[in-house]
């Protein structure tokens, strides 16, 4: 009898520039949609990577990742292109909120989200194509270089032995 097991694919780069990316309430920046529809991933479990430039944290001294699908392939949640690009959410969002990164720290610090699965931001099925959109609260820009900056995400799927 087989045994069914979780399994892990490599992890990959979701192509995004964050770089000097502002604080801003409505402002953001999406990255280029994932397609699901060759490895057809049960999950995908995204970590994101942010330096903040020096100063103090405000606002809400946070990071929000949101998540935008695609049913179709080519129409995206909310005004989402698909692609690696600026975008101006909607006050607010209408896209699933992934996660957030608390920054409450002042100075030149890195910090890392949680491993934050898509599936359950979508109820719990991974959409054909999906990715993430990056809005910066904290009151301080992002580093204004790009390799202190990196999304990644993991397909998660099932195997047999």
């Amino acid at each position: 009898m087989a045994n069914i097991k979780l399994a892990y694919a490599s992890s990959t780069a979701i192509p995004i520039t964050l770089a000097s990316l502002a604080s801003s309430a409505t402002a953001g920046r999406e990255g280029t949609a994932s397609d699901n529809g060759t490895n057809l991933y049960i999950d995908a479990l995204v970590q994101v990577k942010v330096k903040l430039q020096t100063g103090t944290p405000v606002n809400d001294k946070a990071v929000y990742i949101y998540v935008y699908g695609s049913e179709d392939g080519t129409t995206y949640t909310d005004n989402a292109s698909g692609t690696d690009a600026a975008i101006t959410l909607r006050d607010p969002p209408v896209m699933a909120l992934l996660g957030a990164i608390s920054c409450p720290d002042s100075g030149a610090l890195t910090y890392e989200s949680q491993p934050m699965s898509v599936a359950q931001a979508f109820g719990g099925i991974l959409p054909r194509k999906w990715g993430i959109v990056v809005r910066n609260y904290t009151g301080v820009a992002f580093s204004a270089t790009e390799g202190d900056h990196s999304a990644k995400y993991t397909g998660v799927y099932f195997t047999s032995n």
